[in-house]
């Protein structure tokens, strides 16, 4: 089954991201050797998956503000299918101190049917100084929205954490990087939603999703370079409810497993 990870683009149920794309005319103070913020600076990055071959180009492309605070905007020459561009793709990075922040919209379509959108206000995606296991940061919440007739509660967590430092880093496509930090997010899920059963007299409450770790990324970051490579591991199981008359219209499970690669760069 094939399976996107998409991120930034319009989504059935519509959540506020609070960018603008205008730049107040001041640029971020700060920046970071592990993921170089200058306006133009771009990586290419070869994506590999099921029924996936693709190239991603992301890019840094001008000043931008967010709550009254300076970010720079990355976008993608083309709609991105990888984790990572998908993640940063249309949405503001800024550092602060030794953290790499992220902030505007994410989203998840399982089975490439079934949209789920969140918004983040500086998620920490990075920290140079962080040691071994450290949580990065973690923001939760509930999301409701309506699909094909089903009113749908999520409630997620989403996780950055620290994994460790490589003084050598060799990528499954054989290319040697030095200095090398190794970074964890994952994405937490629970789905309920409120039917109607054959034979009850009342609309019943039921988990369609148990709480799950649908989402498990590790991006590794090169000093003066940026992310060099991911891996991706999307995966879902929904409860089976035809016992109870009621199909739910995606697939009951999913799985995928994406590799992006770094191919070419250019850094200011």
């Amino acid at each position: 089954m094939k399976l996107k990870f998409i991120l930034a683009i319009a989504f059935v149920s519509t959540l506020f991201s609070c960018s603008s794309d205008d730049s107040n005319g001041n640029t971020p103070e700060n920046d970071t050797t592990y993921l170089p913020l200058k306006t133009g600076n771009y990586w290419t990055y070869d994506v590999n998956g099921e029924n996936v071959a693709e190239r991603d180009s992301l890019y840094i492309s001008k000043d931008t503000v967010i709550n009254s605070k300076d970010y720079k905007r990355f976008e993608t020459l083309n709609q991105p299918f990888g984790f990572f561009s998908n993640s940063l793709n249309k949405n503001g990075v800024r550092v602060s101190g030794n953290s790499v922040l992220l902030s505007g919209t994410a989203g998840l379509n399982l089975g490439d049917v079934f949209p789920i959108d969140l918004t983040l206000n500086d998620f920490v995606v990075f920290k140079e100084n962080a040691s071994n296991g450290e949580q990065l940061s973690s923001v939760s919440g509930i999301i409701e929205q309506d699909y094909q007739g089903y009113p749908l509660k999520l409630e997620y967590t989403m996780k950055s954490t620290s994994v460790e430092s490589l003084p050598s880093f060799t990528s499954p496509n054989n290319d040697v990087y030095t200095d090398v930090k190794k970074v964890k997010t994952i994405l937490n899920l629970k789905i309920s939603s409120t039917v109607t059963i054959q034979g009850v007299p009342f609309p019943l409450v039921i988990t369609i999703m148990n709480p799950q770790d649908v989402v498990v990324s590790y991006q590794y970051y090169a000093k003066n370079i940026g992310m060099v490579y991911a891996n991706t591991t999307i995966n879902y199981e929904l409860q089976d409810l035809s016992s109870y008359g009621v199909t739910l219209p995606i697939p009951l499970t999913g799985s995928q497993l994406q590799e992006e690669f770094l191919d070419t760069y250019s850094i200011d």
